[in-house]
């Protein structure tokens, strides 16, 4: 299995065939790389199992962007100053552009943005999916580039186009219980620690972007693009459930299908194997016995820094904490939904209100 990590440029081998067509784009490329070595600055770099090089991305708090036309708007940018992956079909792209989001939020940047070249045309549709628009262009002794930038503080309202904003204004809020074992597979950087995680640093194949659960909930079908959901952990049988089941996500809703929407097991399978925590034979199963008819798609858009336990949702945030109540899915009012994110410790620059 391949793994993300950000290291020194000193750490990684610059003679790797993978920046052979980075080499051949941008003659200075070699001397950058050295450059950067010298300078002790890091970067993401994706390896394969035979510690091959797959992925590349930098990124640059601060950037100035005077090299471009027409200039972007007054404000602090982060650039992604090089980027390249090699997709094999997986969600390598949006892992990395996760990592992008989550430096400008980090780092309250006012907007992120790249340069490319026409002919990398796969990059473009990445950075488009979710909100790039084409602002301009860049002149160089390499030739041509274009200027893709994305607002971290404007809004389109669409799910993807906004992500990883969060906009509670104009939809309701759920809250939705996942099983520990399923939910450390769909939210790596949620584990239950007693510090908040590095979200920068996590480093989990599993950190994309999209997410899929299957569950017998009828209630979820009742849900809409744009819903918010948040993620409640239930207890994991180390302790009591009072104390040890929290409330570690805030996801957005793209759609709900049923299973009877799909016309055959294969158009099943594919739909759900990509975003999916289950194993192809675990799917295959699901829809034989269709126990669980309930396909549910949304965008990881954050991991709460502190998590609000049982305990503390229904002392504090006012939840049903009646015996025989089960907390599987259920609405939460505007009031609720604020509240666990104040209690959550979440950066108010994802809160779009």
């Amino acid at each position: 299995m391949d793994s993300l990590s950000y290291e020194k440029f000193s750490d990684f081998s610059h003679d790797d065939d993978f920046f052979d067509s980075l080499k051949k784009d941008y003659a200075e490329f070699p001397q950058w790389l050295k450059k950067k070595a010298t300078l002790g600055e890091s970067a993401y770099v994706l390896y394969d199992n035979e510690h091959k090089i797959e992925g590349f991305m930098y990124l640059k708090e601060n950037d100035e962007a005077e090299d471009i036309f027409p200039l972007l708007p007054h404000g602090k940018h982060l650039k992604i100053g090089t980027f390249k992956f090699e997709s094999k079909g997986t969600l390598r792209g949006q892992r990395f552009l996760k990592k992008a989001f989550d430096h400008a939020i980090s780092s309250k940047s006012d907007d992120i943005y790249v340069t490319v070249f026409e002919k990398h045309d796969h990059l473009i549709r990445l950075f488009q999916t979710y909100g790039f628009y084409k602002h301009g262009e860049k002149e160089s002794p390499n030739g041509k580039e274009y200027v893709y930038a994305r607002s971290m503080t404007e809004v389109n309202g669409d799910v993807l186009l906004d992500y990883p904003l969060v906009l509670p204004n104009k939809c309701r809020k759920f809250l939705l219980a996942i099983y520990p074992e399923f939910h450390t597979r769909l939210f790596p950087d949620s584990k239950l620690i007693t510090e908040s995680p590095d979200m920068l640093q996590d480093v989990s194949h599993a950190n994309s972007i999209h997410k899929i659960y299957i569950c017998g909930m009828r209630s979820v079908a009742g849900m809409k693009r744009g819903d918010l959901i948040v993620i409640y952990r239930t207890g994991d049988n180390k302790g009591p459930a009072y104390y040890r089941a929290v409330a570690s996500s805030v996801c957005v809703v793209e759609s709900v299908r049923h299973i009877d929407d799909f016309p055959d097991e294969e158009s099943f399978v594919k739909y759900c194997s990509k975003f999916s925590v289950f194993s192809e034979e675990e799917l295959r199963a699901y829809y034989s016995n269709r126990k669980f008819p309930y396909i549910l798609r949304f965008t990881y858009n954050l991991a709460l820094p502190k998590r609000p336990n049982r305990a503390t949702l229904i002392d504090h945030v006012g939840l049903n904490g009646t015996r025989g109540f089960r907390w599987s899915h259920f609405e939460l009012s505007g009031e609720q939904f604020q509240r666990i994110l104040e209690l959550g410790k979440i950066d108010e620059s994802f809160i779009i209100h």
